[in-house]
């Protein structure tokens, strides 16, 4: 009983708050569905951590000594030291990825460089708000809406900030059914978001499959050569899905790897959501910084599709541009909702989904061309 009695004695009241951060992302994950493979490990991996003298942190046995628990261990190995977690999970979303319907429509490509501005605005302004540069780079690529590079760049750029991040990054992955419609509905008219667009599938051979990773590994690597490990993971996922002959390995990166890795990745980040650095007001901060990111990623993408429009015969509707960010699918099947309460008619899928892969291309070498730039300037 005394055992038990100095254990609750020992809680903080900024563990109690973590609890509590724990409980939310387990019942965001459980009750309303939002992210679950992360969520749920994230928030049962941040009430383990803040638990005081937590063993999955330290494990001190009298006689023995003192070795790292399960969470540190797989922490430092696998994010600290080496970013293998985050950098594998790429083999698995490549591996579920189509990119026949872009290669189809190649001019969604600029959606998603286009969708990518909320980084780079959110940069600037957490710069001004006092965070460091490598912070505040960090806090911008939550507008990528994609978690494992979010993680990636804050480790890489050694952003002390990394599970706020994360929090914030997956949560907005998960909100976007509720986020999106509010930052298109911002910029776009009743009539711009009726704007009719005809789907004309065109084939996509399997040679030009088979060379597309390729060659957008090449290219993105004599860009942004940072941006190497990500977009080359990402495709050499899809190069085991449509070479044709590797069918069992595209299945397992698919569905084994892919969440054994999200499962492994969402407990061990919560080792940098310790209560002592994770409750404080610049997390907040960095929820409100990321949130600006986001919107500004899909107002980016929304603008760019107007701005075409003032040049362009058959008009692009504007929602489509929105889907230039990297939740994929999430982030096209808004836009196909929203065109079909707007007119039931109107089928946008095909174009949002080419838009939506394209940003899986675009932020991951946003994320590369961020750790470049920020590496020259801190040196």
């Amino acid at each position: 009983m005394s055992f038990l009695l100095s254990g609750i004695l020992a809680i903080t009241w900024q563990q109690l708050i973590m609890y509590v951060v724990g409980a939310v992302l387990i019942y965001l994950a459980i009750a309303k569905g939002f992210e679950p493979s992360l969520l749920l490990p994230m928030g049962f991996g941040a009430i383990l951590v803040n638990i005081p003298a937590s063993g999955v942190i330290d494990q001190i046995v009298d006689g023995v000594g003192n070795t790292h628990g399960i969470i540190q261990w797989l922490f430092e190995t696998g994010i600290e030291a080496s970013e293998a977690l985050p950098i594998l999970l790429f083999i698995g979303i490549g591996a579920m990825i189509d990119f026949g319907p872009l290669l189809a429509n190649p001019t969604m490509f600029l959606f998603g460089a286009a969708a990518q501005f909320g980084i780079f605005f959110t940069i600037v302004v957490a710069a001004f708000l006092g965070f460091s540069l490598n912070d505040a780079a960090s806090i911008g690529i939550i507008g990528a809406a994609d978690g494992p590079t979010s993680i990636l760049v804050s480790q890489i750029l050694n952003s002390k900030y990394m599970g706020a991040i994360a929090v914030a990054a997956y949560s907005y992955m998960a909100l976007v059914p509720i986020v999106q419609p509010f930052a298109i509905k911002l910029v776009t008219t009743k009539k711009e978001r009726m704007i009719r667009m005809e789907y004309n599938p065109k084939s996509v051979t399997r040679t030009t499959r088979l060379l597309f990773p390729i060659i957008v590994t090449v290219i993105a690597g004599l860009i942004a050569p940072q941006s190497v490990a990500l977009v080359g993971f990402l495709m050499f996922g899809n190069l085991i899905r449509e070479c044709g002959v590797l069918g069992s390995l595209s299945d397992a990166a698919q569905n084994m790897l892919s969440n054994l890795i999200t499962l492994l990745l969402g407990i061990t980040i919560a080792f940098s959501m310790k209560a002592d650095a994770f409750v404080n007001v610049y997390t907040l901060m960095i929820m409100g910084l990321g949130l600006i990111a986001f919107v500004m990623d899909s107002i980016g993408g929304v603008l760019f599709a107007k701005l075409l429009n003032l040049f362009l015969k058959k008009k692009i509707n504007p929602m489509v541009g929105a889907a230039g960010i990297s939740a994929f699918p999430m982030s096209s099947r808004v836009v196909q909702k929203m065109g079909l309460k707007e007119d039931p008619s109107n089928h946008l899928l095909m174009h949002a989904i080419s838009a939506n892969v394209a940003g899986q291309i675009g932020s991951v070498v946003a994320g590369g061309v961020v750790i470049n730039i920020v590496s020259q300037l801190l040196k």
